[in-house]
């Protein structure tokens, strides 16, 4: 038996080549990259927090300008400061507001699919081409603007009432289809976007604009520590409303009084102002039977609150009330 020559050799590893080429070409090309769902929509929902701090600074300026003459270019405004948002963040390839927070960047799903040989943590890949960026300011800037006015027109002209001309209501009835469509499209596009992470509506879908993150070691920059304060503080602080008004406040202040008063000054002022008000009364009323002096809203209403009210000085409960001077028989 002879040995392989070394052209055998030869001919073996050319034949070999190109299918370990190919092989470790697709080997590098199919790398699966987990974007955070969570980061993606905590980004969109900075993006109209943003919008909407903006504007309100925005309409400071207009007040004092004629009342209801901001509320008729409301469109035009959210149209306006949308396109500042797009210009100075994707024209110019930086991410937005929410984006730069959320450590995520857009990039040209397109091209990035085809350079698998530059492909090493599965994040490269150019940003969006300049039709890319013309098409999303024209279909999210444009294209909200145009809806918003032509939904406000068409409510405004009444083209659904049944008296319209039949054009004005079949132009409804359009509005209305793709309205319904439109929308039917969104929640399909966000059970795919739940399901494979990638774009989170329609317009990204249709530009192939996927989000990515800027730096595969950089965490977002998102504190939740001013708005855990501020949740813990707005739910306290709705327990108090619920609670404070069950709550007897005669019944409190007469726990709380040995604390608070010093029983050695006692003074002709405690026995002749009102308990509940501590001032003179104007209409003076005496609580029956145990003759304390009180004004004539204080004790009413006290008394038309609680079923059995007690008297503040001595805890008797208060069974009539009476003009103060006047006898029972009159």
């Amino acid at each position: 038996m002879t040995p392989p020559r070394d052209d055998d050799w030869i001919r073996s590893y050319q034949r070999l080549l190109p299918q370990s080429q190919s092989l470790h070409a697709s080997h590098r090309s199919v790398i699966p990259v987990a974007i955070s769902r969570v980061n993606q929509l905590d980004a969109a929902r900075l993006d109209v927090e943003m919008s909407a701090m903006l504007k309100e600074q925005l309409v400071k300026v207009f007040t004092l300008m004629k009342p209801g003459m901001l509320f008729q270019y409301e469109p035009e405004l959210d149209a306006f400061l949308e396109f500042l948002i797009w210009r100075f963040s994707i024209w110019v390839d930086k991410p937005t507001p929410g984006n730069a927070l959320m450590n995520l960047r857009y990039r040209d799903e397109r091209v990035a699919a085809e350079q698998f040989g530059l492909v090493r943590t599965g994040l490269e890949g150019p940003g969006l081409t300049a039709p890319q960026k013309i098409w999303y300011c024209v279909a999210s800037v444009g294209g909200q603007y145009l809806f918003s006015r032509l939904q406000s027109f068409s409510a405004f002209r009444r083209w659904g009432d049944s008296e319209q001309r039949p054009l004005a209501r079949r132009l409804w009835t359009v509005i209305q289809h793709i309205e319904g469509i439109y929308k039917a499209a969104s929640f399909l596009n966000l059970l795919s976007f739940l399901y494979t992470g990638r774009y989170r509506n329609l317009i990204e879908k249709a530009l192939k604009a996927r989000l990515v993150y800027r730096s595969p070691h950089m965490n977002r920059s998102v504190s939740f520590e001013y708005m855990n304060r501020q949740l813990v503080w707005n739910e306290f602080s709705e327990m108090l409303l619920l609670l404070l008004p069950l709550l007897n406040s005669s019944a409190v202040k007469n726990i709380l009084s040995p604390f608070a008063k010093d029983k050695s000054s006692s003074s002709k002022e405690d026995t002749v102002n009102c308990p509940i008000c501590q001032v003179d009364p104007a209409i003076p009323f005496i609580a029956l039977p145990c003759q304390h002096r009180y004004c004539y809203y204080c004790i009413r209403t006290r008394c038309a609150s609680a079923a059995s009210f007690q008297c503040l000085r001595c805890n008797e409960p208060v069974v009539a009330i009476q003009r103060e001077g006047v006898s029972n028989g009159k």
